[in-house]
């Protein structure tokens, strides 16, 4: 069962209303991507403003809003600035209740239903990894578990909560990125997710400009560790080779597991090696036994996510095969295949098939390769309603981190729009008609060094383009 309005009105309020029975699905502040039974949240952005978009929302399936000030829309609004009878009798859906904040009262929502619920949610925080480090995490639990996590970078004071209304009464695990801009951000997102498990990926010079220093972030990414409950209930997971990281043992009650290349942690690897196409190996030591395997991922750094995913395995209480299981054996987005261009470039395929979710999944772990970084994007297919979104979010995560875009198709040129729309310079940005295209533009601008995405729907056969531009063996 998801949450109610009942569950809505009581953290806003104070009280149970026990004829506030209206069964929510989750709650979204796209008025696109609202489904039937959906919560949406207006939020009055710096360009949008969400109450415009408070009808198109209920005409969308939407059955609650949650609004901060006078809609156009006539629809029924319950004013909760206002003492409401304990025996207040509720409009019939859709309608809307009047709060002071809607951010806050998202927050509040999300908190109280978090709290409702027997749950264990990891929490994930770094500089750089976070992503990948979720995905692989989420694939080691849900061996065992039923497992809930984030949306593509939902990380922050609203994309956590609404990840957090996704939860059911049936969840088991679920895991959270938590992102950091400034101090007390992550200790914010901690008293909503009230995290058991944390995980510290590393610290970096991310967020530096804004943050002042690298001491700056590891204060502001430790929130995490001091938020986690004392031991036996809490663990803090640990990077023993970060030397931000390591001292934050002194910052909590909680039981601590480091993991690392050095044997002083307590979970560690060696021998490790790359296989090009086939992954990375190497052997892991825990409590005196080793054990060795193969995992499907790029570049030998990745033995640091591989290292993260079995610490919270052995945390959560999974057994060796299945901490191996999710490891080698998980469908995600993560498996990409590596290539060699004939300019030297390397090339990740992932061509099979796309998602906004497992887009902007294959986009951060292109992130996280050194070297120079080309997007080649094709549209999404069967998105229905959210269609126009899914891409735009792609392509404001694609101009975060690529230095040129080049998308394929009609419906690539909603990325390539939001990639402009983003700040992303018009030269930087084009749209191809075919595959031929986008090979012959590929093969002007590849250097040696370069790190190139390559991921659209099936049908758009992207394939040709790796197939084309890769060395012959």
């Amino acid at each position: 069962m998801m949450f109610t309005l009942a569950d809505v009105l009581e953290p806003l309020t104070g009280i149970r209303y026990a004829n506030a029975t209206l069964a929510l699905s989750e709650a979204v502040v796209d008025s696109r991507q609202a489904i039937p039974a959906a919560l949406f949240v207006a939020i009055a952005g710096e360009r949008t403003d969400g109450h415009a978009y408070v009808e198109a929302a209920f005409k969308n399936g939407a059955s609650l809003a949650l609004v901060q000030q006078d809609i156009a829309a006539a629809i029924p609004v319950v004013d909760l600035r206002q003492p409401l009878a304990a025996q207040y009798t509720f409009p019939p859906a859709p309608f809307a209740l009047r709060v002071e904040d809607t951010i806050a009262a998202l927050q509040a929502v999300a908190a109280g239903w978090r709290r409702s619920l027997n749950i264990r949610v990891i929490g994930i925080t770094g500089s750089v990894g976070k992503s990948t480090t979720k995905e692989l995490v989420a694939d080691v639990l849900s061996q065992r578990y039923r497992t809930v996590k984030n949306l593509g970078n939902f990380n922050n004071e609203i994309g956590l909560p609404l990840t957090l209304l996704k939860l059911s009464r049936g969840t088991e695990r679920a895991i959270t990125e938590m992102g950091f801009y400034v101090p007390g951000e992550i200790r914010q997102l901690c008293e909503m997710a009230q995290p058991q498990v944390g995980i510290l990926t590393n610290i970096g010079t991310v967020h530096a400009e804004r943050a002042g220093s690298q001491e700056v972030i590891a204060r502001g990414k430790s929130e995490l560790v001091q938020s986690l409950p004392a031991a036996p209930e809490g663990t803090a997971i640990l990077n023993f080779d970060d030397p931000w990281i390591r001292p934050m043992n002194s910052l909590t009650q909680a039981n601590i597991l480091y993991y690392g290349l050095n044997p002083q942690a307590d979970l560690w690897a060696d021998q490790i090696e790359g296989h090009g196409l086939e992954g990375i190996s190497f052997r892991l030591h825990y409590r005196g036994d080793a054990y060795s395997m193969q995992v499907p991922l790029i570049g030998q750094h990745s033995v640091h996510t591989a290292l993260r995913a079995t610490a919270a395995g052995l945390v959560e209480g999974l057994s060796w095969p299945e901490i191996v299981e999710g490891l080698t054996h998980s469908g995600n987005q993560l498996r990409l295949v590596a290539v060699k261009t004939q300019q030297g470039a390397l090339m990740l395929d992932d061509t099979y098939n796309a998602s906004p979710e497992s887009t902007l999944a294959a986009l951060n772990l292109l992130d996280e390769i050194p070297g120079r970084h080309i997007a080649v994007l094709g549209g999404m297919f069967e998105l229905g309603q959210y269609e126009k979104s899914g891409h735009e979010m792609v392509g404001i995560r694609a101009a975060e981190i690529a230095e040129y875009i080049l998308t394929l198709g009609e419906k690539g040129k909603m990325i390539a729009a939001a990639a402009l729309q983003s700040g992303c310079p018009a030269q930087k940005v084009t749209n191809y008609d075919t595959t031929d295209q986008v090979v012959e533009a590929l093969r002007g601008l590849l250097r040696e060094g370069d790190v190139v995405l390559v991921k659209g729907s099936h049908g758009l056969r992207m394939d040709r383009i790796v197939s084309d531009l890769e060395v012959e063996e």
